[in-house]
């Protein structure tokens, strides 16, 4: 079957290019990426499908690059399948499955487990992310070669800092080699010992241990100088803080190979958030404060944080209700919302509507030297058509596909909406209230 899309509105930072065109994909390929001219609609068969695009958005499926899939070992708060379809929903046709699975992702037979079942039964395309050390203890390194040759796109220990820096210098120098990233969780835990929100004058009030933004800034700088000693590729994961900003920046005037992303939270919301013990905003690291937030909008701008990535972290609602803020699970659901939250950086002036779209598609590509994020001929059938101005009221209970419900978000009208996902030969649909 072909599918022609005509009528939108294509934004594709892969060829710089924003305008008017029609593509025509077939056998879940792009073949024909028509700009300023329309293609003739009788020349497909009966059994062809034609998408009127008109007053959308069409863009190349987006990339998260920070995706917890909780599976194996968490099934109940996510599986490869509802987590990939979850994607598809939010307009993302590639996530990269983080290791803190039980057991951790660390040696090539859970890697290829994780890909058999996203073939499975998957529904996005589901790129796995190793380990750096065997079980996140921060002790012994991974086997990276091994999982790299079984399928892992990158190295981290996400949801633990590795705290050792020897550790991370020999494993940043053995992914030199390998050509593979690394992933920092730039958290120094001495420093942060154990804070459940940002250390101000609200976790005082709240009487809650905070987690200062040094915690996260010394790591950041500490990963960044041994990247800069070894040669070796690092990004840096949830950037939250205006000083992790700065640093990055000096880092990159310098000319260190370092990429770094932030997720929606962290522009989008303060650590107001977590007033009255809110436990759907509780997530690590913390939200900021004010400054922190327009620093993050700042860096975004100028290029410093090269990404937006959802940092998905769906739990039960057990585990994110019925508990008190200090014992709840950090994290939120972030795959259904993350685009109209980064639409709002358009409307206000931070970002153009190529670069957003770049923060999501192209850059993710590059820094993972994968594939995707291009509606150039030739390539995979991925894309999302966008209505930017629909309006959508955030239901989590009722429309999310994530099993996460988890999200501060709950109840916010927001901006944007994606209406249609291609993936490949297969074309979702979504209803919008």
């Amino acid at each position: 079957m072909r599918i022609l899309i005509t009528g939108g509105r294509v934004i594709d930072p892969s060829q710089e290019f924003a305008g008017r065109a029609d593509i025509l994909m077939e056998d879940g390929l792009i073949k024909t990426f028509a700009r300023d001219k329309k293609l003739k609609g009788e020349d497909l068969s009966g059994q062809d499908r034609i998408i009127d695009a008109g007053g959308m958005w069409v863009i190349p499926g987006l990339i998260d690059m920070h995706t917890h899939l909780r599976e194996p070992g968490y099934e109940n708060k996510e599986t490869i399948r509802t987590g990939s379809l979850a994607a598809l929903h939010g307009g993302f046709t590639t996530v990269c499955a983080m290791p803190n699975t039980n057991p951790v992702n660390d040696n090539p037979g859970v890697t290829e487990f994780i890909l058999k079942k996203a073939r499975a039964e998957g529904n996005a395309r589901v790129l796995p992310i190793g380990a750096v050390t065997k079980g996140q203890t921060g002790e012994e390194l991974a086997p990276f070669y091994m999982m790299r040759e079984a399928g892992c796109v990158a190295f981290s220990d996400d949801g633990r800092p590795v705290a050792n820096p020897i550790i991370m210098r020999r494993a940043l120098e053995y992914a030199r080699g390998l050509d593979a990233l690394i992933i920092s969780h730039a958290e120094d835990p001495l420093l942060s010992d154990g804070g459940v929100m940002n250390e101000g004058l609200l976790s005082v009030t709240m009487g809650l241990k905070g987690s200062p933004s040094i915690a996260e800034e010394v790591m950041i700088y500490r990963d960044i100088a041994l990247s800069e000693l070894t040669g070796g590729r690092v990004h840096i994961a949830h950037v939250s803080t205006m000083g992790g900003v700065r640093v990055i920046r000096q880092a990159k005037e310098r000319g260190v190979n370092v990429t770094a992303e932030t997720c929606p939270h962290y522009f989008s919301l303060t650590e107001e958030a977590v007033s009255g013990f809110n436990t759907h905003a509780r997530v690590n690291p913390p939200l900021r404060t004010h400054k922190d937030v327009e620093a993050i909008k700042e860096g975004l701008k100028d290029g410093t944080i090269d990404i937006i990535a959802t940092d998905h972290a769906p739990h039960s609602r057990a585990e994110k209700i019925s508990r008190q803020f200090d014992d709840a699970p950090p994290g939120i659901s972030g795959l259904e919302t993350a685009l109209p939250l980064s639409l709002a950086l358009v409307e206000l002036g931070v970002l153009s509507e190529m670069e957003l779209i770049r923060k999501l598609t192209q850059n993710p590509a590059k820094a993972l030297r994968i594939d995707g994020g291009t509606l150039r001929e030739g390539m995979s059938a991925e894309l999302a058509i966008v209505d930017p101005q629909r309006r959508c009221v955030v239901e989590a209970g009722e429309n999310f596909i994530s099993l996460g419900k988890n999200t501060p978000f709950d109840g916010m009208e927001l901006k944007g909406a994606v209406i249609k996902t291609i993936f490949r030969e297969k074309v979702m649909e979504w209803q919008r209230a």
